[in-house]
C-alpha cells in the first residue's frame, strides 16, 4: 500500500474533528468507517487491537486511538500531526465558546444541534458495531465473553475491570494446562497507567503553571468517560482549589459536550475562564500530553503483544470487551438521543443510507444537523 502522506492524515483528522459528535464510541464508529472501510489503512483486526490498547492506557480513548492511527502509518511524525489534527477543531470551538460564556455569561444555544446529530451518530455506531464484531468475536468462547461484558458493563462494573478481567480470563482459557501467565501480565506493564502519580502542587490562585501540572495530573490518572471526568475535574478544581464554582464546572463538561471531538476540550473552557487565552492554552496542553506520552510508549508493543499467543489472548478479550462497552454506550445514547418520532425518523433514515449507499459518515453528521436544524424552525 502506498505511503500516507502527512497532509492526507492532517485532512483526514481534522475533518473527522470537526464532525465527530456523539462521545467516544461515535469517533471510534467514524475512524472505523475511513481507515478500516473506506481507505483500507488497517484491516479490522489491526483495528481492534489499537482499540484494545487505546482502553488500556489513561486519557480520551478516541484521541488515543487518533494518535495510534497516525503511529500506524507516519510513525513519530504521524503520530504528532493525526493527534494534533484531531483535536484542533474541537479545542478552537470550545475556546470560542468559552470567550462567549465570559462575554455574555451563558453557554450559546446549541440544542437544535445535538437534537439531530445525535440520531445520525447512533446509526454510524450501531454500523461500526455491526462491522467489527465477527473480528472481534470470531468464536463461542469471545462471544460468550463479549456478552458477560455486556452484562457487567450494563450493571455499572467499572469500565476498566471489565477490560482486564476480559483479558485475563481470556487469558486463563487459552492457555494450556501447566503454562504460566505470569511473564504475559508483565509483559504488559508498559500498556497501565503510572497509577501512584504525585498530586503536583498548585498555587493559592492559578497560574499558568500550577494550571498545566492539575489537567496534566488529571489526564495521566483518568480512565472513563466524561462523566468521570466531571467527578475529577469537580475534586480539584472546586472542592480542594476552589478556582470554579459548581454552576461554572457544570457549563464547562456542557460545552465539551456540545462541540465535536474529545469531551476533555473541556479543559480549554476551564483555562479560558480561569486565565483568559494563556490558561486555556496551558489546560488543553495538560490535559492531552499525556495522551501522547502513553501512545508513545505503548504503540511500538502492540505488534509484539499480538505475536505471543498469550499476550495476544489477552488483548482478544480486551478487545472484545471494548466493543462490549461500545454496545452499552450505545444503548444508554440511545436513551438521550431517541426523544421523540423525528429524532427515530433521522435514526432510521441515517442507519438505511448508512447500510444502503454506505456514504461518508461526515455527510450522515451534517444532515442530522439540518434536520435539528429543520425540525427546531418548524416547532419553536
Amino acid at each position: 500500500m502506498p505511503e500516507t502522506s502527512l497532509g492526507e492524515l492532517a485532512r483526514l483528522f481534522l475533518r473527522l474533528g470537526a464532525t465527530a459528535f456523539g462521545g467516544p464510541a461515535a469517533h471510534v464508529a467514524m475512524m472505523e468507517e475511513e481507515v478500516v472501510r473506506r481507505r483500507g489503512w488497517l484491516t479490522p483486526e489491526r483495528f481492534l487491537d489499537l482499540l484494545g490498547a487505546a482502553n488500556l492506557i489513561p486519557g480520551p480513548n478516541s484521541t488515543e486511538l487518533a494518535i495510534h492511527i497516525g503511529y500506524e502509518r507516519r510513525k513519530w511524525a504521524g503520530l504528532v500531526v493525526a493527534g494534533l489534527s484531531f483535536l484542533v477543531p474541537a479545542v478552537l470551538v470550545t475556546g470560542l465558546i468559552a470567550r462567549a460564556y465570559v462575554t455574555y455569561g451563558k453557554l450559546p444555544a446549541a440544542g437544535w444541534l445535538l437534537y439531530g446529530v445525535k440520531p445520525a451518530i447512533l446509526g454510524v455506531v450501531v454500523q461500526a458495531i455491526v462491522s467489527l464484531a465477527p473480528k472481534a468475536a470470531p468464536d463461542l468462547r469471545l462471544r460468550l465473553l463479549g456478552l458477560a461484558a455486556v452484562l457487567l458493563a450494563a450493571i455499572g462494573v467499572n469500565e476498566l475491570v471489565v477490560l482486564f478481567g476480559a483479558g485475563v480470563v481470556s487469558l486463563l482459557l487459552a492457555q494450556s494446562p501447566g503454562t504460566r501467565g505470569g511473564t504475559t501480565l508483565l509483559a504488559l506493564g508498559p500498556l497501565l497507567p503510572a497509577a501512584a502519580l504525585p498530586a503536583f502542587p498548585a498555587a493559592a490562585g492559578p497560574t499558568v503553571l500550577s494550571l498545566f501540572l492539575v489537567f496534566a495530573k488529571i489526564g495521566s490518572v483518568l480512565f472513563g468517560s466524561g462523566y468521570v471526568l466531571l467527578a475529577f475535574l469537580r475534586a480539584d478544581l472546586v472542592a480542594r482549589l476552589g478556582w470554579l464554582t459548581e454552576a461554572q464546572l457544570v457549563d464547562a463538561v456542557a460545552a465539551g459536550q456540545i462541540t465535536p471531538g474529545p469531551v476533555f476540550s473541556s479543559a480549554t473552557f476551564v483555562g479560558y475562564l480561569l486565565l483568559g487565552p494563556a490558561g486555556a492554552a496551558a489546560a488543553t496542553a495538560g490535559i492531552f500530553l499525556p495522551a501522547f506520552v502513553f501512545v508513545a510508549l505503548s504503540g511500538p508493543l502492540v505488534p509484539r503483544l499480538r505475536r505471543s499467543p498469550r499476550a495476544g489472548a489477552f488483548l482478544s478479550g480486551v478487545n472484545v470487551a471494548s466493543l462490549a462497552l461500545m454496545v452499552v454506550v450505545t444503548g444508554w445514547l440511545a436513551r438521550s438521543s431517541l426523544v421523540d418520532v423525528p429524532a427515530v425518523v433521522v435514526f432510521l433514515a441515517s442507519s438505511a443510507v448508512l447500510v444502503r449507499f454506505r456514504p461518508n459518515a461526515t455527510w450522515v453528521v451534517l444532515g442530522g444537523a439540518a434536520a435539528g436544524w429543520l425540525v427546531h424552525a418548524v416547532t419553536r
